[in-house]
Order: C-alpha cells, then sequence, then structure tokens
C-alpha cells in the first residue's frame, strides 16, 4: 500500500487483519506499507502479518516493495533503494529478469540478540536440545532482525509442521515468539526449507527464514556460504559473504492493482465473521456496499446472504475469469498496459534501463 503522499497512513490491526483475509478480503500473508523516509533512505517499510502483528522485518516483502517502487517509478527509480525497516535500513538491487537482490546485514547469533533463553553462556545457539510436544529437536537459532529457529531432518514432508511450528513459535525458550523452519540439506549448495512464519502460519517461503536458513547450516557442516533454499513458492539464491553479510536474491512481480478505503473496514477482525456470521455484513464484504444510517438488518442481511452464495456458487476459475476481465477493463480505461488474459505469460516489463 502505497501511503509516501498523502495524509499519514497509520492502519489499525483489525484492518490488516481483514484484508489478508483470503475469503472476505484481498487475502495475503502480510500487508506492506511504502512510507516516507525517516532517516536519509528512499523509502520506508512498514508490515503486518495475517493476524495484525508488526514483524521487524520481512525479506520476500522488501523485495515486493522493491519492484512496487520501479513499476511506479519506471525510469525514474534507481537501480538500488535504501529502505528503512524496523530492523536497520536494507538495500536492495533491481536485476535482470524481474530479480532482486537484497543486502540482509549481518546475522545475530548470540542468545540475547535473538532473543532466546537457550545457550544463555554460549556466542552462538547451534544444536541446542529442546523438548517440544514430548520430543527432543536439535534446534539452531538465527536473528535476521526478526528471530528465526531451525531444524535439520531428513525430510521436510515428513514433519508434522502444523503441529510443531505453533508448539515452537510460541515456547517460553523464545520470549518474542519465533519463526519455525525444518531444513534438508540436499548438498552443501542445494537445500529444502519448509516454514513455519510467527504471526501468520504455515507459508509458501519466507525470505529472513530462508536467510537464516543458510547460516545456520554454514554452522552446522550442512552447507557452503552460498546456496540455493528451495522453498514451496519458489527457489532463492542465498549468500553469507565474507563481510558477514547476508545477500538474498530471487523474484519478485506484480500481479494485480487495486484501490482499498482503509475506513471501509469494520474493526472486527475478517477471521472471526469467517468462523461466526453476523446478522448483518461487514463494510467492504464481497457484494456489500457501506450502509447508510438506519438501513434495516433485513437489507444487510439480504446482501450477506447473496456474497455467500456467490463464493459458495462460483468456480475459482469463475471467479479469476472475473477479476482477471475486470482488471483489464479498469487498466485500459487509464491507459496502463494491457493484461494478459489467465493462462498467458506476463509481459516482462524490467528492461527499463536501471
Amino acid at each position: 500500500m502505497d501511503g509516501r503522499s498523502g495524509p499519514p497512513m497509520d492502519p489499525k490491526a483489525t484492518q490488516m487483519r481483514q484484508l489478508c483475509d483470503r475469503r472476505l478480503g484481498v487475502g495475503a500473508d502480510g500487508v506492506i506499507l511504502a512510507l516516507p523516509p525517516r532517516q536519509g533512505g528512499d523509502l520506508r517499510m512498514r508490515i503486518f502479518n495475517g493476524d495484525g502483528s508488526e514483524p521487524e522485518m520481512c525479506g520476500n516483502g522488501i523485495r515486493c516493495l522493491a519492484r512496487f517502487v520501479a513499476d511506479q517509478q519506471q525510469g525514474a527509480c534507481p537501480a538500488t533503494l535504501t529502505i528503512e525497516t524496523v530492523a536497520g535500513p536494507m538495500r536492495t538491487t533491481l536485476q535482470d529478469q524481474g530479480q532482486v537482490t537484497v543486502d540482509m546485514g549481518e546475522p545475530r547469533l548470540g542468545p540475547a540478540a535473538i532473543p532466546t533463553t537457550l545457550g544463555v553462556d554460549a556466542q552462538q545457539v547451534v544444536a541446542e536440545r529442546l523438548l517440544v510436544l514430548g520430543q527432543v529437536w536439535e534446534v539452531t537459532a538465527v536473528s535476521m532482525g526478526n528471530p528465526h529457529v531451525v531444524i535439520p531432518v531428513a525430510d521436510v514432508d515428513q514433519v508434522n509442521l502444523e503441529q510443531l511450528g505453533p508448539a515452537l513459535e510460541n515456547h517460553p525458550a523464545f520470549p518474542n515468539r519465533t519463526n519455525v523452519h525444518v531444513l534438508q540439506a540436499l548438498s552443501d549448495q542445494q537445500l529444502r526449507l519448509r516454514t513455519w512464519e510467527r504471526g501468520v502460519g504455515l507459508t509458501m517461503a519466507c525470505g529472513t527464514g530462508a536467510c537464516a536458513a543458510l547460516v545456520a547450516a554454514h554452522l552446522m557442516g550442512l552447507s557452503q556460504r552460498k546456496a540455493q533454499v528451495n522453498l514451496p513458492g519458489g527457489a532463492l539464491t542465498i549468500d553469507w559473504r565474507d563481510d558477514n553479510h547476508v545477500f538474498m536474491t530471487g523474484p519478485a512481480q506484480r500481479t494485480f492493482v487495486g484501490h482499498v478505503v482503509l475506513d471501509h473496514l469494520q474493526a472486527a477482525a475478517a477471521t472471526d465473521i469467517s468462523a461466526n456470521p453476523p446478522a448483518s455484513p461487514p463494510d467492504g464484504a464481497l457484494g456489500h456496499q457501506p450502509t447508510e444510517e438506519g438501513a434495516s438488518a433485513e437489507a444487510e442481511a439480504k446482501a450477506y446472504a447473496q456474497a455467500m452464495s456467490f463464493l459458495a456458487n462460483t468456480s475459482l476459475d469463475e471467479m479469476l475469469k472475473l477479476a482477471a476481465d475486470s482488471l483489464a477493463q479498469r487498466t485500459q480505461r487509464r491507459g496502463g498496459p494491457p493484461i494478459p488474459p489467465p493462462g498467458e505469460p506476463v509481459p516482462d516489463w524490467d528492461h527499463r534501463g536501471h
């Protein structure tokens, strides 16, 4: 969301939860705000998780933000941006073929910096034994501005991460909670990773987690300092360089553009609405517009029923076609580039002489 101009943007956690809801909101793992800089950078980033919490940093998110700024400014965007985050300033560099490289800074390895109560007298938290759900796991903890715990396993697909993830995320050994990753070393240059993200749950990818996993794998003797980390959502190249900085390279691509009026979002979280549908629908629910004061509950309930009927009786393919047709029409009215139909490749708009 672009808040670099206009009134200050300071959304509520409940609004962020509703935006991330995949049935009654836009649907996302998190929401990123592009904001004016405060410390001499090109811009500032805030990010909210799907549960409304605000993490220190997001590696995948900052790549998306760099791509967003490049698409907005086109030829006027510098190839390298300095983006201010809670975890400190991060430098992003646009590469060919839609790739973005981010200098993620130095990993924090000391227990107090992570933070964790494990290995309190050690300089690193490597292969510490921890009892979780009745089983002892060997865990390695790393901070990339946010806390991560990495567990080496023989096969990431055989781990019940839906159970292990929340148990470790909220373990007393991690006072700020933690991101949880299971790691499989295919070779010393190829790693597999599955992630339970703090405040989100299972995710397709985690940029800071991939960086933490590479650092942890090297500390455990499982990988070189540069490797490809393969996640369910795709591959990232992670390079822990001799200057102790970790560099992440991966893709970022625009998929759609839209407009959201935050004031029209209900204060109640959309996840609560999904679990317990109210008699009247929330403002912004599909097929419903904010009602005027005094509108009858019967009319609101009818609108809610229509929205639920649409969701129940419309296939995903039909929804995607409706969305694509609508986006193409709006884009053409604004004079933007043509949007290809579903199934056709997205044109490469990245070669603009950065």
